[in-house]
């Protein structure tokens, strides 16, 4: 991932719609699991295409609101479920979309974090996508190491009993330190604009974790796949990145950051 974010943005794009594909192929499979039958290869097209359209546009490879010819697309969708045999029309449509909505999205947005001078220079700078698993993954990292050794109060018993409020300030902790430490690595960023994404990676990082989490939950399934031994699924190690993307791509575009 961080040879993804920093070398090339030819090897971004290869490493993150690779990503992308089996984060939302394990979810479409997670799914399954609960009786729903998503459009798995239409979901996972439409997803990596999403994807390498924002690649497109950065580029300036394809017209600035290329996008929007996945609004139609959409609407395929459900279309392929009304004529289809089986049951449960609204159900399978909807669980295909959440998929799109759920994982390729988020990963569509790297393009413009990756890309923060679009659309008047096409300038690969991925500063922010760096400093930003940095701080993920410090604050997972921690979290877990603190909540394991201190961890009494929990969260949320009935969605993850093993996260625990002490896990969290250990890990927001270490989170604002990095963000402290990012300000010195890449200064072309205040650090005002570093605690900021911090916050946000700690506040919407642990939702995204939760909310993962309470899927399987429901499922009654440890991880979402077995590709990395250890560690479960590709959607475990990313659930957090998904729901912290967007919002931080929102607070950068908002702050003229982008």
């Amino acid at each position: 991932m961080i040879a993804g974010a920093a070398i090339h943005p030819v090897i971004f794009v290869i490493i993150y719609s690779v990503l992308l594909f089996f984060t939302q192929l394990e979810f479409y499979r997670l799914v399954e699991k609960a009786g729903s039958s998503p459009r798995k290869i239409t979901g996972l097209a439409m997803g990596v295409l999403f994807f390498l359209v924002c690649f497109g546009m950065v580029n300036y490879l394809l017209p600035a609101k290329s996008y929007l010819l996945f609004i139609p697309a959409l609407i395929i969708i459900f279309l392929f479920e009304v004529f289809s045999e089986k049951n449960a029309i609204l159900q399978n449509s909807a669980v295909t979309f959440t998929g799109f909505i759920y994982v390729a999205i988020p990963f569509s947005l790297l393009n413009f974090i990756v890309y923060p001078g679009y659309p008047v220079t096409a300038e690969f700078n991925p500063v922010i996508l760096t400093g930003m698993l940095f701080i993920i993954w410090i604050y997972d990292t921690t979290a877990y190491l603190s909540g394991t050794a201190f961890g009494k109060h929990k969260i949320n018993r009935r969605v993850s009993p093993n996260k625990s409020w002490e896990g969290v300030i250990g890990g927001t902790i270490a989170a604002l330190l990095m963000g402290i430490l990012n300000s010195l690595i890449f200064r072309q960023y205040e650090i005002i604009n570093w605690l900021i994404i911090s916050f946000l990676s700690i506040i919407f990082g642990t939702l995204g974790d939760l909310f993962e989490s309470g899927i399987k939950r429901r499922l009654k399934v440890k991880d979402s796949g077995t590709i990395l031994p250890g560690h479960g699924g590709l959607l475990d190690r990313l659930d957090s990145l998904l729901f912290v993307i967007p919002v931080v791509y929102v607070w950068l575009t908002l702050s003229g950051n982008i």
